[in-house]
C-alpha cells in the first residue's frame, strides 16, 4: 500500500460499514443506505499550530473509531481503496470501544 502522511490537523480514515438491519430487524437495502458517519483512523498528522507557532497535538490516534459530520471530509482513492481525509474539527467524537461492547 502507498504510504500517505497527513499534514497538520488532518487524519486519513476508512469508513466503517453501517448496520444492515434496523433495531426492529428490518433489512435495509443498499439503495436506501446512507454513507456511514463512522470511520477508523489509519493515519494522523502531527497537529495544528497555535498563534505562537507551537504544535497542538491531535486528540485522535491511529485505530480510533470516530464520528464525523455528515458532509465532512474529502473522499480520496489510494491503491483502489476509498478513504477520507478529515480535519480534526470535522470529527465530533471518538467511540469508546470498551463501553460499546459492554452495552451490547
Amino acid at each position: 500500500m502507498t504510504s500517505v502522511r497527513p499534514l497538520h490537523d488532518r487524519v486519513i480514515a476508512r469508513r466503517v460499514d453501517a448496520e444492515e438491519k434496523t433495531a426492529g430487524g428490518i433489512i435495509i437495502p443498499d439503495t436506501a443506505k446512507e454513507k456511514p458517519i463512522q470511520a477508523e483512523v489509519i493515519a494522523c498528522g502531527p497537529g495544528a499550530r497555535d498563534e505562537s507557532g507551537r504544535v497542538v497535538p491531535m486528540e485522535v490516534r491511529v485505530g480510533d473509531i470516530v464520528l464525523f459530520t455528515k458532509w465532512g471530509g474529502t473522499e480520496i482513492k489510494i491503491d483502489g481503496e476509498d478513504l477520507l481525509v478529515l480535519k480534526e474539527s470535522d470529527i465530533i467524537g471518538i467511540v469508546d470501544k470498551s463501553k460499546a461492547k459492554k452495552a451490547a
